[in-house]
């Protein structure tokens, strides 16, 4: 049966598909075979079922998303953090609005306080840049669109 991925436990790494019978099925860590990187969500799988049970998952080679690791590009992510990062673009462009608005709202403040908040949210923003840019994209995909990771 073809089916997604839905969730995968990081510690146990249990989880939950939904198949094209738009049932789910949950899965332990040791039935997921074929190329270790289908054990994120979001990916399309080939698999058996016992019961409500998903054995022997394969990555889907057909699936027009198999190589995509998710919605949002590490690079992108990167330069928006290094140059417009003070203004919180980067955040907003993963979705994080409240950090966005935490790190522009320190900025504005900063315009009038001697511009310390400012430099502070800078700092953070080129932090962050190294960070989204040096990370594989599986871990930029694992960290910042599954776990939703806000900061660092």
């Amino acid at each position: 049966m073809k089916g997604q991925i839905l969730h995968i436990d990081a510690q146990s790494g249990d989880g939950v598909i939904t198949g094209a019978d738009g049932r789910r099925y949950t899965f332990g860590e040791a039935d997921l075979l074929g190329s270790g990187q289908i054990a994120r969500a979001g990916v399309w799988v080939d698999f058996q079922t016992r019961g409500d049970t998903a054995v022997e998952v394969y990555p889907d080679p057909n699936s027009p998303h198999a190589a995509a690791y998710g919605e949002k590009n590490k690079f992108v992510a990167g330069l928006l953090a290094l140059f417009l990062g003070s203004f919180g673009v980067h955040k907003f462009y993963l979705g994080f609005n409240r950090a966005g608005l935490i790190m522009l709202g320190c900025t504005l403040l900063g315009w009038v306080a001697f511009f310390l908040p400012t430099m502070i949210v800078g700092v953070i923003a080129f932090i962050e840049a190294i960070i989204y840019m040096t990370r594989s994209d599986e871990q930029f995909h694992e960290t910042y669109e599954i776990r939703r990771k806000e900061w660092f």
